[in-house]
Order: C-alpha cells, then sequence, then structure tokens
C-alpha cells in the first residue's frame, strides 16, 4: 500500500491517492488537485469524499471527467456538492454513489468502509482502509474540526468524539489538514476537546 498526499489550495486542503495492488483511490481532489492526481495515478477507480465542503471537492467533476471514474459522497453532504452552498465559484459535480452511513464497499479486494462522524458537516466520514484513517475534517493532529460552520452541529460532534473514543484499534490518522497522526496519540486531546463542545 502506497499513500500519497499534497496539500491543495488557500486552506492546504491535503489530497491523497491511495494505491493498492496498482489500483488508486483518490481521497478529496480539492482546488487544483486535478493536475497533481492525474500525474500521480496510473490505474483510478474511484474518488471518495470524506464531506462535502468545497476545499475538499473543489476538483470533484474535473477528476471524475477526465478520468472516467465515479464519485462516492456521504449522503447527507450531497447536497454542498451540486449546490455550492457558499457561492465560491465551485463547479458543481453529482455524487454516483451516496453512500450510506457506515457504508462499506469492495472495490476489486480493496476493503473501504465510511464511519459516519457527523459535527462538522451532517455526513461527515471517516474513511477506513487497512489500518489506515482519512479523517478529512473530523480528527486533526492535536485538534477537530470546527463546528460553528453553517451545517455543523456541535452535539453531534460530541456524540462522534465520544464514539471514536470506545475504538481500541490504533488506527493511523491521516487528516484533512496538517500532519498524520495516530487514534491512540488523539484520545487525550479528544477528551479534552469534549469539554469545549
Amino acid at each position: 500500500m502506497q499513500i500519497k498526499k499534497q496539500p491543495m489550495g488557500d486552506y492546504q486542503t491535503n489530497c491523497y491517492i491511495v494505491t493498492i495492488d496498482n489500483k488508486d483511490l483518490i481521497i478529496d481532489p480539492g482546488v487544483n488537485a486535478t493536475q497533481w492526481v492525474k500525474q500521480n495515478v496510473t490505474n483510478p477507480i474511484a474518488i471518495l469524499n470524506t464531506h462535502g465542503h468545497f476545499d475538499h471537492v473543489w476538483s470533484n467533476a474535473e477528476v471524475s471527467k477526465d478520468l472516467d471514474i465515479k464519485i462516492y459522497c456521504p449522503k447527507d453532504d450531497e447536497f454542498m456538492l451540486s449546490r455550492d452552498p457558499y457561492n465560491l465559484g465551485m463547479k458543481p459535480s453529482k455524487a454516483d454513489v451516496l453512500v450510506e452511513h457506515d457504508e462499506e464497499f469492495d472495490f476489486d479486494g480493496i476493503k473501504v468502509k465510511f464511519h459516519f462522524f457527523p459535527g462538522h458537516t451532517p455526513g461527515c466520514s471517516a474513511i477506513e482502509i487497512e489500518d489506515n484513517l482519512f479523517t478529512g475534517d473530523f480528527i486533526f493532529k492535536n485538534s477537530i474540526g470546527r463546528c460553528d460552520f453553517p451545517f455543523s452541529n456541535p452535539k453531534d460532534m460530541k456524540d462522534s468524539i465520544n464514539r471514536v473514543l470506545t475504538w481500541d484499534k490504533n488506527f493511523r490518522i491521516y487528516p484533512g489538514h496538517g500532519a498524520h497522526t495516530t487514534l491512540f496519540q488523539e484520545k487525550e486531546s479528544l477528551k479534552a476537546w469534549l469539554n469545549y463542545l
């Protein structure tokens, strides 16, 4: 398994390419991600969105069209792809697959699970591939995603944190912004953040 990462746009949003058995999964193609993605894939099979915020899905439509692959997006965030709710001029995209809560997929032998962790957005999810968790804007190194945006929900974020704190597997965490970490490294930080929600 190989993981490539490139921060994109003003918000330095991490776009990931996960390659297993010569098959490429593209996670969160953000602002101006298309060229980098095309230069770093050989056999792309899907675009996976952790959530619908513009800085994570900006290049969805272009990458999907150029590489002829489907977009998988949590169903509760699909409206952000098609409507550009922040009026930033993002080209709309359409999810080919609306992902249900905690839905699992098998991409030619690659197991992928979308863990439903709402709060930052209504459909915010962490994508599990092998021992790795691509957390989008749910968990960062020493921090969590903001939940004071439109469509955010602090109570949902608190519930999501409490749920992930019950996990006993030390996933490697690849967040939507910043450096990677592990779940066990983040547990104390997550407990502390509960006091601010």
